[in-house]
Protein backbone atom coordinates (compact mmCIF):
# COMPACT_ATOMS: atom_id res chain seq x y z
CA UNK A 1 0.00 0.00 0.00
CA UNK A 2 1.24 3.22 -1.13
CA UNK A 3 1.96 5.96 2.19
CA UNK A 4 0.11 9.47 1.88
CA UNK A 5 1.84 12.00 2.63
CA UNK A 6 0.81 15.90 3.91
CA UNK A 7 2.11 18.77 4.25
CA UNK A 8 2.48 20.48 7.09
CA UNK A 9 2.59 23.76 5.10
CA UNK A 10 -0.77 23.22 3.13
CA UNK A 11 -2.65 22.03 6.33
CA UNK A 12 -1.88 24.76 8.59
CA UNK A 13 -2.77 27.32 5.60
CA UNK A 14 -6.23 25.72 4.37
CA UNK A 15 -7.32 25.60 7.94
CA UNK A 16 -7.45 29.15 8.64
CA UNK A 17 -8.72 30.17 5.26
CA UNK A 18 -11.57 27.89 6.00
CA UNK A 19 -12.75 29.56 9.06
CA UNK A 20 -12.54 32.41 7.27
CA UNK A 21 -15.12 31.93 4.83
CA UNK A 22 -17.45 30.29 7.58
CA UNK A 23 -17.11 33.35 9.33
CA UNK A 24 -17.55 35.17 6.44
CA UNK A 25 -20.64 33.51 5.07
CA UNK A 26 -22.34 33.39 8.67
CA UNK A 27 -21.97 36.94 8.65
CA UNK A 28 -23.45 37.67 5.26
CA UNK A 29 -26.25 35.17 6.45
CA UNK A 30 -26.78 37.06 9.91
CA UNK A 31 -26.84 40.19 7.99
CA UNK A 32 -29.59 39.09 5.43
CA UNK A 33 -32.08 37.91 7.89
CA UNK A 34 -31.80 40.86 9.36
CA UNK A 35 -32.21 43.10 6.21
CA UNK A 36 -35.55 40.68 5.56
CA UNK A 37 -37.12 40.88 8.88
CA UNK A 38 -36.51 44.83 8.87
CA UNK A 39 -37.00 45.55 5.28
CA UNK A 40 -39.64 47.70 5.43
CA UNK A 41 -38.42 49.98 8.25
CA UNK A 42 -34.98 50.17 5.97
CA UNK A 43 -37.37 51.00 2.81
CA UNK A 44 -39.15 53.85 5.15
CA UNK A 45 -35.54 55.06 6.65
CA UNK A 46 -33.65 56.16 2.95
CA UNK A 47 -36.50 58.83 1.88
CA UNK A 48 -36.69 59.59 5.57
CA UNK A 49 -32.60 60.28 5.72
CA UNK A 50 -32.63 61.76 2.06
CA UNK A 51 -34.86 64.17 3.24
CA UNK A 52 -33.27 65.04 6.77
CA UNK A 53 -29.37 65.72 4.68
CA UNK A 54 -31.04 67.59 1.89
CA UNK A 55 -33.57 69.33 3.50
CA UNK A 56 -33.95 69.47 6.94
CA UNK A 57 -30.24 69.76 7.13
CA UNK A 58 -29.82 72.77 5.38
CA UNK A 59 -32.89 74.43 6.13
CA UNK A 60 -31.83 74.91 10.08
CA UNK A 61 -29.12 76.27 8.86
CA UNK A 62 -30.64 79.16 6.86
CA UNK A 63 -32.77 79.13 10.08
CA UNK A 64 -29.74 79.63 12.06
CA UNK A 65 -28.33 82.55 9.97
CA UNK A 66 -31.77 84.01 9.59
CA UNK A 67 -31.73 84.70 13.83
CA UNK A 68 -28.76 86.13 13.74
CA UNK A 69 -27.18 89.79 13.03
CA UNK A 70 -24.86 91.35 10.01
CA UNK A 71 -21.39 91.63 10.68
CA UNK A 72 -18.73 92.20 8.97
CA UNK A 73 -16.87 88.85 9.12
CA UNK A 74 -17.05 85.66 6.82
CA UNK A 75 -19.20 84.73 6.71
CA UNK A 76 -20.99 87.92 7.24
CA UNK A 77 -23.18 87.15 10.52
CA UNK A 78 -22.75 87.10 14.37
CA UNK A 79 -22.84 83.55 15.76
CA UNK A 80 -25.42 81.99 17.89
CA UNK A 81 -23.74 80.06 20.56
CA UNK A 82 -20.66 81.98 21.88
CA UNK A 83 -18.75 81.19 24.82
CA UNK A 84 -17.38 84.11 27.06
CA UNK A 85 -14.29 84.20 28.68
CA UNK A 86 -15.79 83.65 31.73
CA UNK A 87 -16.61 80.18 30.20
CA UNK A 88 -20.63 81.04 29.91
CA UNK A 89 -22.03 79.56 27.19
CA UNK A 90 -24.31 82.59 25.32
CA UNK A 91 -27.12 82.08 23.14
CA UNK A 92 -27.94 85.07 20.69
CA UNK A 93 -31.63 85.36 18.86
CA UNK A 94 -32.55 88.24 16.95
CA UNK A 95 -35.67 88.47 15.41
CA UNK A 96 -34.80 92.21 13.71
CA UNK A 97 -34.54 90.50 10.44
CA UNK A 98 -38.49 89.66 10.57
CA UNK A 99 -39.28 92.86 11.89
CA UNK A 100 -37.40 94.51 8.91
CA UNK A 101 -39.30 92.82 6.26
CA UNK A 102 -42.84 92.87 7.57
CA UNK A 103 -41.79 96.67 8.13
CA UNK A 104 -40.42 97.71 4.72
CA UNK A 105 -43.43 97.99 1.88
CA UNK A 106 -40.64 96.47 -0.56
CA UNK A 107 -40.78 92.67 0.54
CA UNK A 108 -44.36 92.75 1.13
CA UNK A 109 -45.12 93.78 -2.21
CA UNK A 110 -42.91 91.74 -3.93
CA UNK A 111 -44.66 88.24 -2.24
CA UNK A 112 -47.65 89.71 -3.17
CA UNK A 113 -46.24 90.38 -6.97
CA UNK A 114 -44.61 86.90 -6.95
CA UNK A 115 -47.83 85.01 -6.29
CA UNK A 116 -49.86 86.58 -8.06
CA UNK A 117 -47.66 85.70 -11.21
CA UNK A 118 -47.14 81.96 -9.62
CA UNK A 119 -51.59 81.77 -9.55
CA UNK A 120 -51.79 82.91 -12.92
CA UNK A 121 -49.12 81.28 -14.52
CA UNK A 122 -50.67 77.92 -12.63
CA UNK A 123 -53.84 79.12 -13.76
CA UNK A 124 -52.69 79.17 -17.37
CA UNK A 125 -50.63 76.17 -17.37
CA UNK A 126 -53.95 74.36 -16.81
CA UNK A 127 -56.14 76.11 -18.92
CA UNK A 128 -53.52 75.05 -21.82
CA UNK A 129 -52.47 71.94 -20.13
CA UNK A 130 -55.43 69.85 -19.82
CA UNK A 131 -56.90 69.84 -23.16
CA UNK A 132 -53.35 68.96 -24.36
CA UNK A 133 -53.31 66.03 -21.27
CA UNK A 134 -56.76 64.90 -22.68
CA UNK A 135 -56.02 64.72 -26.60
CA UNK A 136 -52.61 62.82 -25.99
CA UNK A 137 -54.84 60.15 -23.83
CA UNK A 138 -57.74 60.11 -26.60
CA UNK A 139 -54.78 59.88 -29.40
CA UNK A 140 -53.66 56.37 -30.71
CA UNK A 141 -50.86 53.89 -29.73
CA UNK A 142 -48.94 55.04 -32.66
CA UNK A 143 -49.70 58.68 -32.43
CA UNK A 144 -49.06 58.72 -28.31
CA UNK A 145 -45.59 57.87 -27.81
CA UNK A 146 -44.87 60.84 -30.66
CA UNK A 147 -46.85 63.34 -28.68
CA UNK A 148 -45.48 62.44 -25.09
CA UNK A 149 -41.51 62.90 -26.82
CA UNK A 150 -43.00 66.31 -27.77
CA UNK A 151 -43.75 67.56 -24.39
CA UNK A 152 -40.39 66.18 -23.03
CA UNK A 153 -38.39 67.55 -25.86
CA UNK A 154 -37.83 70.59 -24.37
CA UNK A 155 -35.87 68.96 -21.25
CA UNK A 156 -33.13 67.78 -23.82
CA UNK A 157 -32.23 71.33 -24.27
CA UNK A 158 -30.23 73.68 -21.43
CA UNK A 159 -33.32 75.80 -19.33
CA UNK A 160 -30.96 78.80 -20.05
CA UNK A 161 -30.73 78.53 -23.50
CA UNK A 162 -34.76 78.01 -23.98
CA UNK A 163 -34.93 81.54 -21.94
CA UNK A 164 -32.85 83.60 -24.50
CA UNK A 165 -34.23 82.17 -27.06
CA UNK A 166 -37.44 83.70 -25.67
CA UNK A 167 -35.53 86.83 -25.77
CA UNK A 168 -34.60 86.70 -28.79
CA UNK A 169 -38.60 86.10 -30.37
CA UNK A 170 -39.97 89.14 -28.20
CA UNK A 171 -37.49 91.65 -28.51
CA UNK A 172 -38.37 94.38 -30.51
CA UNK A 173 -36.45 93.50 -33.30
CA UNK A 174 -37.06 89.94 -32.84
CA UNK A 175 -38.82 87.37 -35.05
CA UNK A 176 -42.67 87.69 -33.90
CA UNK A 177 -42.62 91.76 -34.03
CA UNK A 178 -40.48 91.39 -37.80
CA UNK A 179 -43.28 88.63 -38.61
CA UNK A 180 -46.05 91.15 -37.45
CA UNK A 181 -44.95 94.15 -39.51
CA UNK A 182 -44.41 91.81 -42.54
CA UNK A 183 -47.85 90.65 -42.85
CA UNK A 184 -49.09 94.10 -41.53
CA UNK A 185 -50.88 93.63 -38.71
CA UNK A 186 -48.53 96.01 -36.54
CA UNK A 187 -46.74 99.00 -38.58
CA UNK A 188 -44.31 99.65 -35.57
CA UNK A 189 -42.55 96.89 -32.98
CA UNK A 190 -44.78 96.34 -30.16
CA UNK A 191 -43.22 96.04 -26.38
CA UNK A 192 -42.94 92.48 -25.09
CA UNK A 193 -39.73 92.24 -24.07
CA UNK A 194 -38.94 93.37 -20.30
CA UNK A 195 -42.32 93.25 -19.49
CA UNK A 196 -45.08 90.83 -17.13
CA UNK A 197 -46.02 89.42 -20.77
CA UNK A 198 -42.75 88.36 -21.43
CA UNK A 199 -42.31 86.84 -17.57
CA UNK A 200 -45.97 84.94 -17.94
CA UNK A 201 -44.78 83.54 -21.30
CA UNK A 202 -41.53 82.40 -20.10
CA UNK A 203 -42.97 80.58 -16.76
CA UNK A 204 -46.29 79.10 -19.12
CA UNK A 205 -43.77 77.76 -21.23
CA UNK A 206 -41.04 76.28 -19.04
CA UNK A 207 -43.22 75.04 -16.56
CA UNK A 208 -46.30 73.13 -18.52
CA UNK A 209 -44.80 70.00 -18.58
CA UNK A 210 -44.64 69.71 -15.50
CA UNK A 211 -48.73 70.20 -15.56
CA UNK A 212 -49.19 67.58 -18.74
CA UNK A 213 -47.15 64.62 -17.26
CA UNK A 214 -49.22 64.53 -13.99
CA UNK A 215 -52.43 65.22 -15.90
CA UNK A 216 -51.98 62.44 -18.41
CA UNK A 217 -50.98 60.26 -16.23
CA UNK A 218 -54.01 60.68 -14.10
CA UNK A 219 -56.60 60.47 -17.28
CA UNK A 220 -54.35 57.47 -18.35
CA UNK A 221 -56.03 55.33 -15.58
CA UNK A 222 -59.83 56.91 -16.06
CA UNK A 223 -62.50 54.12 -16.93
CA UNK A 224 -63.49 55.16 -20.52
CA UNK A 225 -66.82 52.95 -19.92
CA UNK A 226 -67.82 55.64 -17.23
CA UNK A 227 -68.40 58.65 -20.33
CA UNK A 228 -69.91 56.11 -21.97
CA UNK A 229 -72.36 54.88 -19.24
CA UNK A 230 -72.77 58.52 -18.63
CA UNK A 231 -73.68 59.23 -22.33
CA UNK A 232 -76.54 56.07 -22.01
CA UNK A 233 -78.31 58.22 -19.54
CA UNK A 234 -78.86 61.16 -21.72
CA UNK A 235 -75.91 63.02 -20.29
CA UNK A 236 -74.47 65.37 -22.60
CA UNK A 237 -70.70 66.03 -22.90
CA UNK A 238 -70.70 69.11 -20.93
CA UNK A 239 -71.90 67.43 -18.30
CA UNK A 240 -70.40 64.46 -18.27
CA UNK A 241 -66.98 66.29 -18.54
CA UNK A 242 -67.88 68.34 -15.15
CA UNK A 243 -69.81 66.04 -13.63
CA UNK A 244 -67.29 62.82 -14.75
CA UNK A 245 -64.28 63.30 -15.95
CA UNK A 246 -63.14 66.68 -13.69
CA UNK A 247 -63.84 65.36 -10.51
CA UNK A 248 -61.85 62.56 -11.89
CA UNK A 249 -58.66 64.06 -12.74
CA UNK A 250 -58.66 66.29 -8.85
CA UNK A 251 -55.58 64.38 -8.42
CA UNK A 252 -53.72 65.13 -11.32
CA UNK A 253 -54.80 68.85 -11.14
CA UNK A 254 -53.23 69.45 -7.85
CA UNK A 255 -50.13 67.75 -8.51
CA UNK A 256 -49.68 69.25 -11.78
CA UNK A 257 -50.53 72.65 -10.13
CA UNK A 258 -48.47 72.15 -7.09
CA UNK A 259 -45.19 71.44 -9.13
CA UNK A 260 -45.94 74.57 -11.50
CA UNK A 261 -46.44 77.05 -8.69
CA UNK A 262 -44.20 76.13 -6.21
CA UNK A 263 -40.85 76.96 -8.48
CA UNK A 264 -42.75 79.38 -10.49
CA UNK A 265 -43.28 81.43 -6.99
CA UNK A 266 -39.12 81.59 -6.13
CA UNK A 267 -38.61 81.82 -9.88
CA UNK A 268 -35.08 83.85 -10.75
CA UNK A 269 -34.08 83.08 -14.11
CA UNK A 270 -37.04 84.02 -15.89
CA UNK A 271 -38.21 87.59 -14.03
CA UNK A 272 -34.21 88.33 -14.70
CA UNK A 273 -33.83 87.76 -18.35
CA UNK A 274 -37.06 88.20 -19.77
CA UNK A 275 -38.30 91.09 -17.15
CA UNK A 276 -35.25 92.92 -17.08
CA UNK A 277 -35.62 94.32 -13.67
CA UNK A 278 -39.05 95.66 -14.48
CA UNK A 279 -40.88 92.81 -13.05
CA UNK A 280 -40.17 92.40 -9.08
CA UNK A 281 -40.38 88.44 -7.67
CA UNK A 282 -38.95 87.45 -4.69
CA UNK A 283 -36.21 85.49 -6.39
CA UNK A 284 -34.74 88.24 -7.37
CA UNK A 285 -34.88 90.02 -4.15
CA UNK A 286 -33.43 86.98 -2.40
CA UNK A 287 -30.48 87.65 -4.59
CA UNK A 288 -29.63 90.55 -4.54
CA UNK A 289 -29.90 90.83 -0.86
CA UNK A 290 -27.49 87.53 -0.50
CA UNK A 291 -25.02 88.58 -3.42
CA UNK A 292 -25.15 92.31 -4.16
CA UNK A 293 -26.00 93.27 -0.47
CA UNK A 294 -24.15 90.55 1.15
CA UNK A 295 -26.86 90.51 3.92
CA UNK A 296 -26.96 86.72 4.30
CA UNK A 297 -29.55 87.24 7.62
CA UNK A 298 -32.10 89.18 5.76
CA UNK A 299 -31.81 86.98 2.49
CA UNK A 300 -32.36 84.01 5.09
CA UNK A 301 -35.21 85.76 6.61
CA UNK A 302 -36.55 85.92 2.95
CA UNK A 303 -36.25 82.55 2.16
CA UNK A 304 -37.99 81.30 5.15
CA UNK A 305 -41.14 83.30 5.21
CA UNK A 306 -41.19 82.39 1.55
CA UNK A 307 -40.57 78.34 2.60
CA UNK A 308 -43.71 78.80 4.97
CA UNK A 309 -45.83 80.94 2.39
CA UNK A 310 -45.42 78.03 -0.38
CA UNK A 311 -45.28 74.76 2.91
CA UNK A 312 -48.03 75.95 5.35
CA UNK A 313 -50.94 76.11 2.50
CA UNK A 314 -49.74 72.49 1.24
CA UNK A 315 -49.62 71.11 4.94
CA UNK A 316 -53.29 72.44 5.30
CA UNK A 317 -54.66 71.24 2.47
CA UNK A 318 -53.01 67.62 3.02
CA UNK A 319 -54.89 67.22 6.47
CA UNK A 320 -58.15 68.05 4.73
CA UNK A 321 -57.43 65.89 1.76
CA UNK A 322 -56.62 62.92 4.41
CA UNK A 323 -60.04 63.57 6.45
CA UNK A 324 -62.07 63.37 3.43
CA UNK A 325 -60.04 60.14 2.72
CA UNK A 326 -61.02 58.77 6.19
CA UNK A 327 -64.36 59.69 6.03
CA UNK A 328 -66.91 56.94 4.88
Amino acid sequence: MGAIKLDAVDVMTEIPILKYNQNGSSIIQSLMQRIQRHWRAIVIAIPFLWLLLFFLAPFFIVAKISLAELAIASPPFTRMIEWTEGGILTVRIVFDNFRYILSDSLYFDTYVNSLKISVTSTFLCLLLGYPIAYAIVRSGPVARPILLLLIILPFWTSFLLRVYAWMGLLADQGTINNLLIAIGVIDEPIRMLYTEFAVYIGIVYTYMPFMILPLYANMEKLDGSLNEAAADLGSRPTNTFFKVTLPLTTPGIIAGSLLVFIPATGEYVIPDLLGGGNVQMIGRVLFNEFSRNSDWPVAAAVAIVLLVILVVPIIIFQHFQGKAAEAP
